[in-house]
């Protein structure tokens, strides 16, 4: 079984990139966004409880996203391997997610992070803002924000990976197919 947390700033590629490697080694996607819209579309117990922190302005606690991520690992019965893609964004939710995936007898292989520089990532962002439909792509102030929120909130997380000897850095500037090539022999050689 492979796992992988893919990682990296909003813009970097990510979905992109998740896309292609679901594709080549047959993995199961999880991404927190889908199993929030998902729980909240459907009304499930989980939606609910989510759907109380978030009406109050609230962070949706990490027990509760480790429950979603939980309930869909086991729902999907036996996988090949997992790509996490946007989870997880806390240290504290990647502490949880090792706890979960001991419970499941298996383990995370290696975080692949995606190097973009800052000017990139924004010129990024604001062209696919004029496709997206995403009023957060469209406004500069707000790409700023989730730069921002990233880099203090989310980056710590590369490091408790870096100390498992898990994380890989992957230049994600080139062509798509470049960089999943990159990514490629990262899995490969961890495989």
């Amino acid at each position: 079984m492979l796992n992988i947390v893919l990682f990296g700033p909003p813009g970097a590629g990510k979905g992109t990139q998740s896309a292609k490697l679901i594709e080549k080694y047959n993995l199961t996607h999880i991404s927190t966004g889908d199993l929030f819209r998902k729980h909240l579309g459907e009304g499930t117990e989980l939606g609910k409880k989510a759907r109380t922190y978030m009406d109050q302005g609230r962070l949706v606690p990490d027990s509760l996203v480790i429950d979603m991520v939980r309930e869909k690992i086991k729902g999907d019965g036996k996988v090949n391997g997992i790509i996490f893609d946007g989870f997880p964004r806390t240290v504290a939710q990647a502490e949880a997610l090792d706890e979960l995936m001991g419970e499941l007898n298996t383990k995370i292989d290696c975080m692949i992070a995606l190097e973009v520089p800052e000017e990139e990532l924004r010129n990024r962002i604001m062209e696919r803002g004029k496709t997206s439909g995403r009023t957060d792509d469209q406004d500069s102030e707000k790409v700023t924000t989730r730069i921002q929120v990233y880099e203090k909130e989310t980056l710590p997380v590369a490091g408790y990976y870096k100390k498992q000897d898990k994380f890989y850095s992957v230049n994600g500037v080139g062509s798509i197919d470049e960089i999943f090539d990159n990514i490629c022999s990262v899995i490969d050689e961890v495989k």
